[in-house]
């Protein structure tokens, strides 16, 4: 993707500049973290048109990369995305579900992602069960695809631990407020949903953990699944506090829920002037 004037400032990431903003793809996938009312919403909204739509979106902001689970409902929108002239990177999330992890990596891989990483709440519930050496195994599968490999967590033990063992990755996908503090293994196999917690001292905690590692971090969760944005003294700062305290060199990745208003641009607008690009621009009212 060529830089425009709209573009917010970027980071290497495996080689590849990224903007320092990327869209998160939770939403189009109707994982809220919310609440099961806005769930419901998200899942009729982001039909397929509305998620490239939203894409678009984004595109025009300045941001130039999201992160979207490996489903057949993505494939969809990424095929389509692209047919449209859509450019954004596409930084793809194992899907837990599958019931062959090699295919669905290989079915990733086939559609030309940026990178790939393992889905943050498999990797929870096999630290939990003492399987955390299926995940590194399974790593290395990545790894054999040629492409840049990345591990997800909420736990910031989990993270220490792979860099203590010297894992073969790339980068980390890292979450800013621990959720697997509670029994979440459900989750993966569709249950119904539990309450997850979202305690602000978690996110010094994984700060911490990013700031000791050199390998790139993309940190989500940043506005604690819109704990965060209910306001836009919030909004600023949930996105000021992420920027002071993660990497120079590392991104964050947001969801946004383009029914009611352009929330890519206002979160652009919002990250731009934080980072002394831009003048101040729209916000929520």
């Amino acid at each position: 993707m060529e830089e425009n004037e709209m573009a917010l400032p970027t980071v290497d990431f495996c080689g590849t500049a990224v903007t320092r903003l990327i869209i998160g793809g939770n939403p189009f996938r109707a994982y809220s973290h919310f609440s099961e009312e806005l769930d419901r919403e998200m899942q009729n909204y982001y039909t397929c048109a509305n998620t490239v739509s939203a894409l678009s979106d984004a595109e025009r902001a300045g941001i130039n990369t999201v992160v979207m689970r490996g489903d057949a409902i993505i494939f969809d929108v990424v095929r389509s995305y692209r047919e449209q002239g859509g450019r954004m990177h596409w930084i793809a999330q194992t899907a837990s579900e599958h019931p062959d992890f090699s295919v669905n990596i290989r079915e990733i891989a086939a559609l030309g992602p940026l990178a790939i990483y393992y889905h943050g709440s498999r990797t929870d519930q096999c630290w939990k069960e003492g399987r955390i050496g299926e995940v590194a195994d399974q790593l290395k599968e990545i790894r054999d695809l040629g492409c840049p490999v990345g591990l997800a967590s909420h736990m910031p033990e989990v993270l220490r631990h792979a860099e203590e063992q010297g894992w073969d990755v790339d980068f980390y996908m890292t979450c800013l407020y621990n959720i697997s503090k509670v029994d979440r293994g459900s989750v993966i196999a569709g249950a119904a949903r539990v309450e997850e917690p979202f305690d602000d001292p978690d996110r010094d905690i994984m700060c911490a953990f990013i700031r000791s590692t050199r390998k790139p971090c993309l940190a989500f969760k940043v506005l604690g699944s819109r704990r965060k944005a209910q306001t836009p003294e919030m909004l600023r700062r949930a996105f000021a506090y992420a920027l002071e305290n993660i990497k120079p060199t590392d991104a964050m990745v947001v969801g946004m829920f383009q029914k009611y208003r352009d929330e890519a641009a206002e979160n652009a607008a919002i990250v731009k002037q934080l980072l002394g690009q831009d003048e101040p621009g729209p916000t929520r009212k």
